[in-house]
């Protein structure tokens, strides 16, 4: 069975209604990056912080996947397939994908915001983690996301599946946010590469790539009958 490596981005969970730091008149838009989404924000005003992720993890469990996600779950019948996102909602596993790796964390679990603080993950029971809601060790949990200004520790992870990958299939991303955009450029045993985003022809894509210039589940839809 081939190993296809499905690499995704926010545009795929955009379609399912979750904004982007960069949609205008989103949730981002209320907040500064600098302010909720650093390791100095937490130690500034964890408050905030805990309270955004809250909302953010209240809109997340309010969608649903949309088809692409549905379609890339559905490869599973054909291919061995991992899914590396960088997308921290859990819309992959809900469509039925068995084996996600989330580059930049699950928003859905949550971290010690202590020393130990990578060495364990905890479910969060509903949508909101409180200031009061302590892992083992007494530190307060924080949301399991990759902040920035912080390491990727699955990088090296993503880095040797997308290197062992038959087909290999990039979605919704703009491929600018590094580390991982630089993933693709690992994929070097792919017999195929694609890559599906409506802004694709602007981007800075190899040209070992087949380009569909379509939103995800037009593009994930004619793919699939192009694979069979």
């Amino acid at each position: 069975m081939k190993k296809l490596i499905i690499f995704s981005g926010s545009g795929i969970s955009a379609e399912s209604g979750i904004s982007t730091f960069r949609d205008s008149g989103g949730l981002w838009e209320q907040y500064r990056i600098e302010d909720v989404a650093t390791p100095r924000a937490w130690k500034n005003n964890p408050a905030m912080v805990q309270e955004f992720y809250n909302l953010r993890r209240k809109q997340i469990m309010e969608c649903e996947p949309n088809n692409a996600h549905i379609l890339i779950a559905q490869l599973e019948s054909n291919y061995e397939v991992t899914v590396i996102t960088q997308n921290i909602d859990d819309l992959h596993e809900r469509a039925g994908s068995t084996n996600v790796l989330h580059l930049h964390g699950n928003i859905r679990q949550s971290k010690s915001s202590g020393p130990n603080k990578e060495k364990a993950y905890y479910p969060i029971d509903g949508w909101e983690l409180q200031m009061t809601d302590l892992c083992p060790d007494g530190y307060v949990l924080r949301p399991h996301v990759v902040w920035f200004e912080e390491e990727v520790p699955m990088y090296e992870v993503a880095m040797q599946q997308i290197a062992e990958a038959d087909i290999l299939i990039v979605i919704g991303t703009s491929l600018q946010v590094y580390p991982a955009a630089g993933l693709i450029n690992y994929a070097i045993n792919a017999e195929t590469r694609y890559l599906i985003d409506p802004n694709a022809e602007e981007l800075n894509v190899p040209s070992s790539f087949r380009v569909i210039a379509k939103n995800a589940v037009e593009g994930m839809t004619e793919l699939l009958q192009e694979l069979g």
